[in-house]
């Protein structure tokens, strides 16, 4: 998938577990998870929201596009 979420990275930047951002943003431990590995089909505009205020944070931080090689 051309689209990487690099949420692990900006969780480690801001020393925030991810138990501690689920608590703060109102969603499961199980669906940050999801996020981290990048096992979701898409993300809300108010969870991506949440997340980027609890972690001062733009989406262009925790979301990269990456051309994938054979595709055009």
């Amino acid at each position: 998938m051309p689209i990487i979420i690099e949420l692990d990275v900006m969780l480690a930047r801001r020393k925030m577990r991810s138990k501690e951002l689920a608590e703060k943003i109102g969603i499961t431990e199980q669906n940050v998870s999801l996020l981290k590995s990048g096992k979701v089909k898409g993300v809300r505009f108010e969870t991506l929201e949440k997340i980027c205020e609890v972690l001062d944070c733009q989406p262009g931080d925790i979301l990269i596009y990456k051309h994938e090689e054979g595709q055009g």
